[in-house]
């Protein structure tokens, strides 16, 4: 995509079938910002009462978008891709002149020569070499390297009787794994980790941290270019798919930031329900209860990622009552999705062996690294219970909180005890 002045987002003689349009009085609502960093199921609920279940929103830059809270119409959205398009190069307020370049939001939703801006037979050749290359890292002995490194984070503070499991444990324990499964030095994983959060947060500095990650990216391509290992990138270069240098820097980009942000995130809320609930957190210890049962009830009411960027309509149509008019981008919300009460009155009843949720996104594109995912929360739950005799929350669980922006809500501390 090439940058364009941005020329508005819309005002009082939008068409009819746009978001902008249908905002009410007082507008669409923004999913970002303040006001939605401290509430963000509060503005789903709110949304889905006055729109049902697809609401007009604005985002980053007052961009308009339809947010879809229905459970059955991001089904729908997800599994019709001939209806709803991952290409954003049709997205009308891109092609119009009201999205420039340097927003925020192309981090997430730009179109990109990798699988999740394309779809069929382009997007199978690319997602092969991706879910071909994913099989064979989580056979290269993924669970020692998670044990490893989630070793040497509790070797840092075990000593102290005392840590904080979101900056010092789940922050970077994935983005260290995977520099092994990439064959990236580990030092660069801090970094990292870092500029991964910054481009899913949005804001300013998005731009800046995206050409980091591209540049430390680039450089391994052309290392292993020179020097092939077993690790993730060779096994792209190498494979039958036959990437080009973009293809193959935009897919080692799309795999380090989505399995690291999602990982990270779901790996403190895993460790928030455990530490919150005595009863898990002995049922752990004791080997009575599962870990995968704890990340399936998280994966239905905390999903990593809250809301899923982005589809864009191919043609004018219904969705939830709403006009939806081509090239209209629409955002997936997973989390909205869950807790619809149309598929769950009492969200109190046990989703246990249900495995139907939205936090895999769904369709052609749903997340290929599931299993590299729960192989690391297992691991790192496992090693940190078995390290830390006596585990327990420092503070009450209500004075838990967490910071939302418009894709996901992230615990923002979890103080923990045990016995030095």
């Amino acid at each position: 995509m090439t940058g364009r002045p941005p020329t508005g987002g819309g005002g009082p003689d939008a068409p009819t079938g746009c978001p902008v349009a249908h905002g009410g009085a007082d507008g669409p609502t923004r999913l970002y910002g303040l006001a939605a960093a401290s509430d963000p199921l509060g503005i789903y609920a709110r949304l889905r009462k006055e729109h049902g279940p697809v609401a007009p929103v604005l985002l980053e830059g007052d961009v308009p978008a339809w947010l879809v809270l229905g459970y059955r119409e991001n089904r729908r959205v997800l599994d019709n891709p001939l209806q709803f398009s991952r290409d954003s190069r049709i997205w009308r307020d891109w092609k119009e002149g009201r999205v420039e370049e340097t927003s925020p939001l192309i981090q997430m939703l730009g179109w990109r020569p990798d699988c999740v801006s394309q779809d069929g037979e382009p997007h199978r050749r690319l997602r092969a070499a991706v879910t071909d290359n994913l099989h064979v890292a989580s056979g290269r002995g993924i669970r020692r390297h998670v044990t490893h490194f989630a070793n040497k984070q509790i070797d840092a503070f075990a000593d102290a009787g005392g840590a904080d499991l979101v900056a010092q444990y789940a922050e970077y324990l994935p983005m260290l794994v995977l520099t092994r499964l990439f064959g990236l030095p580990e030092g660069e994983g801090r970094r990292l980790a870092e500029s991964c959060a910054q481009v899913i947060k949005g804001g300013a500095e998005a731009l800046e941290h995206n050409e980091r990650i591209m540049e430390i990216l680039g450089e391994l391509a052309e290392r292993k270019r020179e020097e092939p290992g077993p690790d993730f990138a060779t096994g792209l270069l190498e494979h039958h798919a036959a990437l080009d240098g973009d293809e193959l820097v935009q897919h080692l980009r799309l795999v380090l930031i989505t399995a690291h942000t999602t990982t990270s995130n779901l790996l403190a809320r895993v460790l928030e329900k455990v530490l919150t609930d005595t009863s898990r957190l002995s049922g752990l210890v004791s080997g009575q209860l599962n870990i995968s049962s704890v990340v399936e009830e998280v994966m239905w009411n905390t999903p990593p990622l809250a809301v899923l960027p982005g589809r864009f309509a191919t043609a004018d149509l219904e969705l939830g009552g709403h006009r939806v008019r081509e090239g209209d981008l629409l955002v997936l919300g997973l989390a909205a999705g869950n807790l619809d009460p149309e598929i769950r009155p009492d969200v109190g009843v046990s989703v246990h062996g249900n495995q139907s949720h939205l936090a895999f996104s769904g369709g052609p594109h749903e997340c290929p690294g599931q299993n590299i995912g729960q192989a690391i929360i297992e691991t790192a739950v496992d090693v940190l219970l078995h390290r830390l005799p006596g585990l327990r929350l420092a503070v009450e669980p209500e004075e838990l909180t967490s910071t939302a922006s418009t894709w996901e809500s992230r615990l923002d501390r979890l103080p923990v005890e045990f016995a030095a």
